[in-house]
């Protein structure tokens, strides 16, 4: 019987301790938490302009043409873009011509401005084509000289006639080096003979000349694409 009754006692006694608190589990260990690792940031690679045409040779690039025995080369060499170019021609002082000029010129003797619409600029491409062969060689119309930029082709932008003489741009127009108007034309062997001048374009104001290329249909098997800057 007094067995029954410590065993109470005991009972009771852990059920007080218990709730007093003085038992208790062990506290949790904190775990370090690792230090971040300092990296250093890795560069994108640049991303490729897009161009027109990929393969477009350099200016000053020489392409060779010519079918049937008759051989040729084409080269655009030069580019730049003007706001304006000045011009003169013999007959713009003539009598009948001075009322087209709006005021009489007095002392200019015939100097005028060209200016492109508004928003755009004149782009001014050199080109040279020399016949490398015996005899003589046909070239490319003007027309066949195609500037491209931004998805969008351009035209050349002529000249009022042959006798204009452009006071700010070296040489003469190349379609009228080559035949009549420059409709269709030919040229004689040897590097004095060669079609050496401008064609003249009228594209947009903010033009990137790197970004935009010369297309010239040489003949029916040659085509030749040049960067422009």
């Amino acid at each position: 019987m007094k067995i029954m009754h410590w065993a109470v006692f005991l009972s009771i006694l852990a059920m007080i301790i218990a709730g007093c608190g003085c038992t208790g589990t062990a506290p949790a260990q904190n775990t370090p938490v690792p230090a971040p690792v300092a990296t250093t940031p890795v560069p994108s690679p640049p991303v490729p302009q897009p161009t027109l045409y990929p393969g477009a040779l350099p200016l000053g690039t020489s392409v060779p043409f010519g079918i049937n025995g008759m051989n040729g080369t084409a080269t655009v060499y030069r580019a730049e873009v003007r706001s304006e170019y000045t011009y003169t021609t013999s007959t713009f002082n003539s009598p009948a011509e001075q009322p087209e000029a709006g005021q009489p010129l007095g002392t200019q003797y015939g100097y005028n401005t060209e200016t492109p619409t508004p928003g755009k600029r004149f782009a001014v491409i050199f080109v040279r084509l020399e016949d490398t062969g015996r005899d003589r060689l046909a070239v490319p119309s003007p027309w066949a000289f195609v500037m491209s930029y931004g998805g969008t082709t351009y035209q050349y932008h002529s000249v009022d006639g042959p006798e204009v003489i452009t006071g700010d741009i070296p040489g003469s127009q190349y379609d009228y080096q080559i035949g009549d108007g420059g409709v269709a034309g030919s040229i004689l062997p040897g590097a004095s003979n060669a079609a050496d001048g401008f064609l003249i374009y009228e594209v947009p104001a903010g033009i990137d000349l790197a970004r935009a290329a010369m297309v010239i249909t040489l003949d029916p098997a040659h085509t030749g694409v040049w960067k422009l800057a």
